[in-house]
């Protein structure tokens, strides 16, 4: 058995969610990644948008690395939400960028310092507002993935694709009619323990 890098093993663990988040987007049109699809809105680039906020100010700002990218979405007067949800005039292109950019300045800080810096979260409330660099990255890792779960059925409800990431959908063989056959039985046993109660 060899030792396992630490921070590689976050890397790792960080890269396949922005990979799987990423992946939920493609081949769908602008109208499709932004589609609000639960009842608080919840939709595909807003997922993303909303991610790239987190990294660029877990693990940058609060480490005193500053990206210099413009969030005016995260200013103290922006409306509830902003980040959830892009504009018209942010296009798709436009947020996937700011993503990746994201994402090469939170690996940039996690290579130039050590898990055990300790870093200054500026939204948490003073007196508990600090914060070492793994358990920010855990942070993120464990927020990217909750979102990347989020993606995983808004996508299904925009087009039926589903799959944990390209090449490996994690899902039970079956053709459309065994998952249908398959969803009526969920429905039935749903149905008869609530008669049950």
């Amino acid at each position: 058995m060899t030792a396992s890098d630490p921070k590689a093993d976050l890397r790792f663990y960080l890269q396949s969610a922005r990979d799987a988040l990423l992946w939920k987007l493609e081949g769908l049109s602008e109208y499709d990644v932004r589609r609000p699809l639960t009842p608080t809105g919840t939709n595909l680039l807003g997922l993303v948008k909303h991610a790239a906020g987190v990294e660029l100010g877990y693990l940058g700002e609060t480490f005193g690395r500053p990206s210099g990218e413009l969030l005016p979405w995260l200013e103290p007067d922006s409306e509830p939400n902003a980040d959830m949800w892009a504009t018209a005039d942010e296009s798709q292109g436009h947020i996937v960028e700011l993503y990746r950019r994201a994402w090469a300045h939170a690996d940039a800080t996690v290579d130039a310092l050590a898990l055990d810096t300790v870093g200054r979260v500026p939204w948490w409330p003073s007196g508990r507002d600090e914060v070492t660099l793994h358990h920010a990255v855990v942070r993120v890792i464990a927020d990217t993935h909750r979102h990347a779960g989020h993606a995983d059925i808004i996508r299904e409800l925009v087009d039926g694709a589903v799959g944990m990431n390209k090449g490996n959908d994690g899902m039970a063989p079956g053709d459309s009619a065994w998952w249908e056959n398959y969803r009526s039985r969920l429905e039935r046993a749903a149905r008869e323990a609530d008669r049950d109660t």
